[in-house]
């Protein structure tokens, strides 16, 4: 199972998480948020992280040249969008991108049933909130291109593992405060997931 760990702001939360195991790390480029990064620092951080690791840069209600520029001033290799969009909007990114799907009840997961997607619990703000999904509401159908978040943390992740994933995403769950990783956490989190 892959784990991306989102809300990544230093070099050196992001070198301890890869060295934990991590396969993605986030970037969250929403101002409202209390672990947003400019393109600037998040560019600082990702010009040193060693090769193999998707940098995945996650936007909410963000226009197309906004994302673009963003994007490549960054140096992200995947978007991450937090919104509602149409295809023509998701045609007009310039690197592969993922949606989110907010989930309030059980028929939402199978939304964008065909791609790869993340479903993460709705709540009024976006994202970081720690609201798990009901776990009852996977059963029976095919999750291997869902990646789950929301309320994921060492205690709860193994949980997840027998409905077969495609991955797990984790923020609030592995931090010391708002922006800032728990590296203890980060290697518990991990160590529950890949072994």
């Amino acid at each position: 199972m892959r784990v991306k760990i989102c809300g990544i702001t230093s070099f050196e939360d992001a070198i301890a998480t890869i060295d934990s195991g991590a396969d993605a790390l986030g970037f969250v480029f929403y101002e409202k948020s209390p672990r947003y990064i400019t393109s600037t620092d998040a560019k600082k951080i990702i010009n040193k992280l060693p090769p193999f690791i998707e940098k995945v840069g996650l936007f909410v209600n963000a226009d197309i040249q906004t994302i673009n520029d963003i994007s490549k001033a960054s140096g992200i290799t995947l978007i991450q969008l937090h919104f509602e969009v149409s295809d023509k909007f998701c045609s007009q990114l310039e690197l592969p991108y993922i949606k989110v799907v907010r989930a309030q009840s059980a028929e939402d997961i199978q939304k964008n049933a065909k791609e790869y997607r993340l479903v993460d619990a709705y709540c009024e703000a976006y994202g970081g909130a720690g609201k798990r999904l009901n776990l009852e509401w996977f059963k029976d159908i095919d999750c291997s291109k869902i990646i789950l978040a929301g309320g994921l943390d060492a205690s709860n992740v193994k949980e997840c593992l027998p409905y077969g994933f495609y991955g797990v995403d984790v923020s609030s769950g592995v931090e010391a405060s708002k922006g800032i990783k728990d590296t203890h956490k980060v290697k518990a989190f991990l160590n529950e997931v890949k072994c």
